[in-house]
């Protein structure tokens, strides 16, 4: 991105559009979409590449919904989810990033994180008081492209809903009995900081996408999410490692096993 970026060219997220799609179109997306992350994600155990994707939105943004649709068909063994929630008391005596470093994937699998290092210049910045937010901006950059150069491939998605739609959301958990437990305090608080976030995404969105570009995802319509979620995550895998290769069976292979099993 562009340090010369004039006013009118910053990214804010309250000018996003949000796109609908009906039920119909989504099932026919769906299905597909899952089936080809599916063949990448086996590539990557073959090629032992590593992939981290990192998810960051407001609460009830829909995060969870997304990488549960995005993961639901991929080899557990290849897979791991990290919910990063406060750090415990021995992870606030090192340094902030130490946390993560110890959660990116080995080998052949890829680390999804719902929530990241970026709360530090979130949640931290908005609802903890968080002062000179601006020298993270530069660590996290810089983190970020150690990951890179160490052959990860990095994609960021955020999951973006407006006042309404998350005032909305948190009443539905409210009043439903089976979602209850998904609404807290927390969540209430952070509601009051909307605004206050608005600009801390829009800042966020601004200063770290050099290295790795974010992927904004309008996410007031659950289906278009979802769907923007895997096409996002397809079209960065293709970007970084190529179409997948899921490899023929070789003729000496197919006689043997099927002389074996016959």
């Amino acid at each position: 991105m562009s340090k010369n970026k004039t006013e009118s060219q910053l990214v804010s997220v309250a000018k996003l559009e949000h796109p609908k799609l009906d039920e119909a179109s989504y099932k026919a997306q769906l299905a597909s979409l899952q089936l080809e992350l599916m063949h990448y994600h086996f590539c990557l155990f073959r090629q032992q590449k590593r992939v981290v994707v990192v998810f960051e939105g407001p609460d009830a943004a829909g995060k969870g919904g997304a990488i549960r649709r995005a993961v639901r068909h991929l080899d557990p063994r290849g897979l791991r989810v990290h919910s990063i929630g406060p750090p415990n008391s021995i992870e606030l005596q090192q340094h902030y990033l130490q946390r993560f470093w110890s959660r990116l994937p080995k080998n052949g699998q890829m680390a999804v994180f719902d929530r990241s290092w970026y709360g530090r210049v979130l949640v931290e910045r908005v609802e903890l008081g968080l002062k000179n937010w601006n020298q993270y901006y530069r660590e996290i950059s810089e983190f970020e492209r150690m990951l890179v150069d160490d052959g990860i491939v990095v994609i960021k998605i955020l999951l973006y809903i407006d006042k309404k739609e998350q005032r909305q959301r948190l009443r539905a958990r409210l009043e439903n009995v089976e979602k209850a437990w998904k609404i807290g305090p927390a969540d209430l608080q952070s509601y009051g900081f909307h605004k206050e976030y608005e600009a801390a995404f829009d800042e966020m969105l601004n200063k770290t996408s050099l290295t790795v570009p974010w992927q904004v995802v309008a996410a007031n319509d659950k289906r278009h999410a979802r769907i923007a979620v895997l096409k996002a995550m397809i079209n960065s895998w293709r970007e970084a490692l190529g179409e997948p290769q899921l490899g023929i069976m070789s003729p000496e292979f197919a006689e043997k096993a099927y002389r074996i099993l016959s």
